[in-house]
């Protein structure tokens, strides 16, 4: 397989260095696909541009409005997270992306939706021209031994008014 990218750590920012790297791709032609892992709002930046970035960018949702307990989640949010995964193996085969951006992952592993297992089973089987993000807090060794590249972000500070500034919230 490609690169391995890994974004972890309880800074924000992750998702937005995997978007930056999505887009690099889209800017020269090369199909992006990214996959939401508890994620299911329609109103967040990444997911309201992608008709206008379309064909190269597509983007697809498996998660609840509402946050994920992550110290009790839903049978709701574990089912979910394993059509998410099924879900990668099969696109990664029928579209080719370039990217695939597996956002919020390493926190669906932590919450306990889904195993490293299955993750690690599923990098033995990304072609080998297809490169891979893996974001989210809480990334399990595993992973971070796996990947190529791993970025850790670190908060070091934060004004709690950036939550709602349309555009620029995490």
């Amino acid at each position: 397989m490609g690169l391995i990218f890994l974004y972890t750590g309880t800074g924000a920012g992750k998702t937005t260095n995997a978007l930056g790297l999505a887009l690099r791709c889209i800017g020269h032609g090369l199909k992006v696909i990214i996959i939401q892992f508890m994620k299911g709002r329609k109103d967040i930046g990444e997911y309201v541009i992608k008709d206008r970035l379309s064909p190269e960018y597509e983007i697809y949702q498996f998660g609840r409005t509402e946050w994920v307990d992550l110290k009790s989640p839903s049978e709701e949010d574990k089912r979910l997270a394993r059509k998410a995964l099924k879900f990668a193996e099969k696109v990664v085969f029928e579209k080719k992306p370039f990217l695939l951006v597996l956002d919020e992952i390493n926190l669906a592993v932590a919450a306990n939706l889904i195993s490293v297992e299955e993750i690690l089973s599923l990098l033995s089987k990304i072609p080998e021209e297809t490169h891979v993000v893996l974001t989210g807090r809480y990334a399990p060794p595993e992973l971070i031994d796996k990947a190529d590249i791993v970025n850790l972000v670190v908060e070091v500070k934060y004004p709690r008014k950036l939550v709602n500034i349309k555009g620029i919230n995490y």
